[in-house]
């Protein structure tokens, strides 16, 4: 059986697991729930109800190498047989130098070893910054991207784990790895320390300034103008007041080059790097040299061993987030989204409309509750976006999750084509789908609509045959064709695939032709235009 791998069909990535298209209906566990076994057990029951394929969970430096160069192995060997035991998959996320921009998966001997493992110096000289959460003064230190010595040991430790992974997961439970979490440096724009400021004066080097003009249209435009006045000299004459974040962002990508490719040399299974989102401030409120759509063409350049880069989402610009993350190829991968009443609608726009690879809310073993917006702000949930009201309706998730992975296969065979697309309800700018000859609209809003975070996916499987899976809307449809400008319905059948095969469980006419969707459905529906 082949490894979980990335291909490019129709010019878009997939993601093939057991040769055949994969898109994880997932979730991202709470960071400590992996951590033992025995927390773990329940977990896996309570999120195969809720039909997800796959769960994404820390695997920890910390653990897997708590003395140096002794590796243990058990946690994640017994996580691969509790996920084979319940028929799923996971992603590894690695939280080695880095965890939202801290240190705090490092070892013991890795921390304690400051002149050895350098620390980043938000200012000179100082090796930790304070910040006050909720009154309380709050610590902030994270491992230098500078220090040979830092990269080197995470490197070798990630490696161990992936050489490991070749040899027990044989199976496959693991379909990938994210490698670091949330990079980059806050508090500061930039290191300040003295291998930093040395390197920080030099000039930038050439394989970023060719990699950056190669993929010049899509950058941000203060970074395009820069490269226009100067494309030879140090970091401040080159991309000016950028310079600080374009600095860092390369010294990160590299650093996470390094262990990446030190991965992929054991075992070459996809790789991606997350990030914490721009959301309109300044380097250093968010992690500065992270993999932010400001910085993805360095990354592109630099980490050539990650497949993609993927946005954490908690803001209410779940659209436009998801439109910056596909550029330059990106596919969309979403490792961690607000968990509220929305994110059903959203994971059905993101698989029809983005032909995501993944959709994940954050804190999925706590399905059913209220949104944990206490320690959300300190990691940068947008604590003012009225949907973390809504709880997310487990049924209702479930069903999603269902209706999507039987419908799998159709929507693996038209990721990268026309053929298929979604509307949300957050778009109101964007309201029909156009299929060649056929229109498709919805309506999000009326007396008839349940109301809430509605979305609508259509996959159009012949010239007169879709697949319309949708929540809180009521679709339509009309004809392009000025030949045949009428059109009506033929057969529409609401049903679901069931062991691959599709089964219908009601034949709508009459009454039911007029479509609404409250609850989630899917239907199979055939038109007919005429003159």
């Amino acid at each position: 059986m082949s490894l979980p791998r990335v291909e490019v069909r129709n010019g878009q990535k997939v993601l093939l697991v057991d040769d055949k298209p994969y898109i994880l209906l997932s979730g991202e566990l709470h960071n400590s729930s992996s951590s033992t076994l025995s927390y773990m057990e329940p977990i896996w029951d309570k999120l195969k109800a809720a039909n997800l394929n796959s769960l994404l969970f820390p695997v920890t430096w910390q653990q897997t190498e708590p003395v140096e160069g002794e590796f243990h192995f058990e946690l994640v060997d017994g996580l691969i047989e509790q996920a084979k035991a319940h028929d799923m998959k996971f992603g590894i996320l690695w939280f080695g130098a880095w965890k939202n921009a801290n240190c705090s998966y490092a070892p013991n001997w890795v921390k304690k070893d400051t002149d050895r493992f350098l620390r980043a110096e938000g200012e000179k000289g100082k090796k930790v910054s304070y910040f006050t959460m909720f009154g309380h003064k709050v610590p902030y230190t994270t491992l230098s991207a500078f220090c040979d010595a830092t990269r080197e040991a995470d490197a070798r430790a990630f490696a161990a784990l992936c050489r490991h992974l070749k040899e027990y997961d044989t199976d496959h439970t693991v379909i990938l790895i994210q490698v670091e979490n949330e990079t980059g440096m806050l508090g500061s724009s930039r290191d300040h320390s003295d291998v930093a400021d040395a390197s920080f004066n030099s000039k930038v080097p050439g394989k970023l300034i060719e990699g950056l003009l190669a993929r010049k249209e899509e950058l941000v435009e203060d970074v395009r103008a820069a490269l226009d006045q100067c494309q030879d000299g140090t970091w401040p004459e080159v991309f000016g007041a950028a310079a600080d974040e374009m600095f860092m962002a390369y010294h990160t990508a590299s650093y996470i080059e390094a262990v990446a490719a030190a991965g992929k040399a054991e075992y070459p299974i996809p790789m991606y790097a997350n990030c914490w989102l721009v959301q309109g401030k300044q380097p250093g409120e968010y992690p500065s040299g992270g993999p932010v759509y400001r910085a993805m063409e360095v990354y592109q350049t630099v980490a050539p061993s990650l497949d993609w880069l993927a946005p954490d989402i908690y803001i209410p610009q779940f659209v436009d987030t998801c439109k910056k993350y596909t550029k330059q190829g990106n596919p969309l991968f979403i490792p961690e989204v607000a968990m509220h009443g929305g994110a059903p609608g959203r994971l059905i726009y993101a698989v029809g409309h983005h032909h995501a690879l993944c959709f994940a809310p954050f804190g999925i073993d706590d399905l059913g509750q209220q949104a944990d917006t206490f320690l959300g702000q300190a990691v940068g949930m947008d604590v003012t976006d009225k949907a973390l009201s809504e709880k997310m309706d487990p049924a209702t998730y479930a069903r999603v999750n269902e209706l999507i992975g039987g419908l799998t296969p159709v929507l693996g065979e038209l990721y990268g084509t026309k053929d298929l697309d979604a509307l949300i309800r957050e778009d109101p700018d964007r309201r029909t789908m156009e299929f060649g000859d056929v229109a498709i609209s919805a309506v999000f809003e009326g007396p008839m609509i349940q109301q809430g975070g509605g979305a609508l996916l259509a996959a159009r499987v012949a010239p007169d045959t879709f697949y319309l899976l949708g929540l809180g809307c009521m679709p339509g449809f009309a004809s392009l064709d000025p030949k045949r400008p009428y059109f009506e319905y033929l057969t529409i059948e609401e049903g679901a695939f069931i062991d691959g095969v599709w089964t219908v469980s009601r034949l709508l006419n009459g009454d039911e032709e007029h479509v609404r969707f409250g609850a989630p459905t899917l239907l199979k529906v055939q038109i007919h235009l005429f003159d």
